[in-house]
């Protein structure tokens, strides 16, 4: 049994991890800022992530730190939260006599996925270069400063890059015209519109995106599923292999927009439609790290999170 401290175990990843820590036997510390985390093996700790008193609670007595909270677009909560917040953390963990392996969730915005080119597949070489936006920013600079409490203090670090999370129906909500015109994080929509798309939002007509590049090529792109993620994190769980180490965790391959697309039209019934995305670039990412080093072995392709996310829907 190994006590682990978990900041950010309210959230849509958080919950997952605590549950995960919990049918494997290990105790979990969370912080509560909000959220009540749930389940018998956890002890939860209220506080904030911006008092440093309050991370060193959580961290007290723990072998492991995993370090899950952040927030997206928003200006007001993105420094405390993400950088203040990982900062405390990261003190907690240099000045603790029990703490064995930090694991930072980070992800691939991080790289600079979708707004820069990347003719090649992703790897840990790739530099890091943050898209426009507080959330990129603030994933490069966790990285940052993970990297640096190893270096300055010879905390034993591990780092997870993941690519954009999918659970439930999320991937039916992402090839949908109608929720995506305008969302709040950049990469995440379709950017500016022609008036026919405009046109068919307003009258409420659903179709499923065929994103394009500059060059009118069906645009490349990589996600993962929860469930995967997950695998890579219990991979990473005190292991001596992952100790100072980085890894991009993503699905197996990569998925074309077109290709994508009309798996799900001919699934749904739903017309496609060409929308011009001339800003973004086709990525990939390679795992061949986690592979070789965490024995990661997703299971959830395109078409099988596809197939997850009807039968979700179907469900509701």
């Amino acid at each position: 049994m190994t006590t682990i401290a978990v900041f950010g175990g309210s959230g849509k990843i958080g919950r997952q991890a605590v549950g995960l820590l919990g049918k494997h036997g290990h105790q979990v510390r969370a912080l509560v800022h909000q959220h009540p985390v749930p389940g018998s093996h956890v002890t939860c700790v209220e506080g904030s992530v911006v008092d440093p008193a309050h991370c060193s609670e959580v961290v007290r007595g723990s072998e492991i730190v995993i370090q899950l909270a952040t927030t997206k677009e928003d200006s007001e909560t993105f420094f405390d939260v993400s950088l203040r917040g990982t900062f405390n953390i990261l003190e907690a963990c240099r000045f603790s006599k029990d703490v064995k392996q930090f694991i930072l969730l980070s992800g691939d915005a991080a790289q600079g996925i979708w707004f820069y080119p990347h003719p090649q597949p992703i790897t840990e070489e790739t530099p890091l270069a943050a898209y426009p936006g507080y959330y990129a920013f603030s994933k490069v600079m966790e990285e940052t400063m993970t990297r640096q409490y190893q270096i300055q203090y010879g905390l034993r670090t591990t780092i997870l890059r993941s690519s954009w999370v999918f659970e439930g129906d999320d991937l039916l909500n992402h090839f949908s015209l109608l929720k995506n015109v305008n969302p709040s994080e950049p990469g995440h929509g379709f950017g500016k519109v022609s008036d026919e798309v405009l046109e068919l939002v307003r009258s409420g007509q659903e179709r499923i995106p065929v994103l394009l590049d500059g060059s009118g090529s069906p645009l490349t792109r990589h996600i993962v599923h929860i469930d995967d993620l997950l695998l890579a994190l219990e991979a990473s769980l005190g292991n001596e292999k992952a100790i100072g180490r980085d890894y991009n965790i993503a699905a197996a391959d990569a998925f074309q927009y077109r290709e994508a697309a009309n798996y799900l039209s001919e699934k749904l019934g739903v017309p496609t439609i060409e929308i011009a995305n001339p800003q973004y670039h086709p990525f990939s990412i390679d795992i061949s790290r986690a592979r070789r080093e965490l024995g990661y072995s997703p299971m959830n392709d395109f078409y099988h999170m596809a197939d997850r996310a009807i039968a979700v829907r179907k469900n509701l």
